[in-house]
């Protein structure tokens, strides 16, 4: 999918346009070969910096050529299984004044930037945009991680309650996003490092402090995700060492009274063989002597078990 936006000098706006012109932005979201021939032939950028983006896999960096600068940043998205990923969007600074942004999928980033609602959007503006982008992916990332969080206090308390294996894979399933958005989130910072020497892209003014936002927010997720992984490893190493010491409990307690209960066995296993038993072979309340033995033994034995905390 292709289209293409322009901001009205007028207005101060962003409207889509019917082809591009100069200083406008082109919108590709998982660019066909037409499509890209079609760019190709109007901005005249690199060929492989179109095609490079419909891969899922490519990374953060930014690339240069005689007639264009390619910014790559990483931004996070939901899939079809409703798992937060991150997937690369392209930003392409043409020398003959076009901006391109390329993507191999639909993300919710450049959303806000077709409708109008990102202050001081301008497309002629071709650093700030990059900047701004990189700046909104942040902004996203700290949203989605304040989500990952509330999740994390959500199986806090239900592992407090009843410790299930599907509660520990959703935790774990959470550490490895979390691995995923630290990954990206380094990448990005330094691509916004290259970007903040001047060298590679031209800084008007105003962009130095956009800029300087976008490398504080992008520092702040990095952190944030970095406590919250540590919070996760945490958690699964406490409720694995719960599970194991319940356990432990489980089986001494087993063991106890398993101790408990042979005593009357034994005690009747030895009195049943044909030996003498004195004045209790020929009591008439003999099998209640026993009984009763056997039980005070027992009691006993479990008291002491219990005292020694083996019970």
């Amino acid at each position: 999918m292709i289209r293409f936006y322009k901001t009205d000098p007028e207005t101060e706006k962003i409207a889509r346009i019917d082809e591009a012109t100069e200083d406008c932005w082109i919108d590709m979201v998982s660019p066909t070969d037409e499509e890209i021939s079609e760019v190709l032939k109007i901005t005249g950028v690199n060929s492989d910096f179109l095609t490079k983006m419909r891969d899922d896999d490519e990374l953060p960096r930014i690339e240069t050529s005689p007639d264009a600068t390619l910014v790559v940043i990483d931004v996070p998205a939901i899939n079809e299984n409703t798992k937060y990923v991150t997937y690369p969007i392209g930003i392409i600074i043409t020398n003959n004044n076009y901006v391109i942004t390329v993507s191999p999928r639909k993300t919710q980033i450049l959303h806000n930037y077709r409708v109008n609602q990102i202050a001081e959007f301008h497309t002629a503006k071709k650093t700030r945009f990059a900047i701004q982008i990189i700046n909104t992916a942040a902004a996203e990332y700290l949203r989605i991680l304040t989500a990952i969080y509330n999740t994390i206090e959500d199986k806090e308390n239900a592992l407090q309650k009843a410790t299930t294996n599907g509660d520990l894979v959703d935790l774990l399933m959470t550490e490895k996003t979390l691995v995923y958005f630290t990954t990206s989130l380094k990448e990005n910072n330094s691509v916004l490092e290259r970007i903040s020497k001047g060298s590679i892209l031209p800084l008007s003014e105003g962009d130095d402090d956009m800029l300087e936002d976008a490398i504080i927010e992008t520092g702040q997720a990095i952190d944030m995700a970095g406590i919250y992984r540590e919070i996760i490893q945490s958690m699964t190493e406490t409720y694995a060492t719960i599970v194991s010491n319940n356990q432990n409990n489980i089986m001494k307690f087993l063991a106890g009274i398993t101790i408990v209960l042979s005593i009357p066995t034994m005690i009747s296993s030895f009195l049943g063989m044909n030996v003498q038993l004195g004045i209790i072979g020929t009591s008439p309340l003999s099998a209640w002597i026993i009984l009763v033995g056997s039980f005070v033994v027992s009691i006993a034995t479990a008291l002491i078990l219990k005292k020694k905390g083996l019970l």
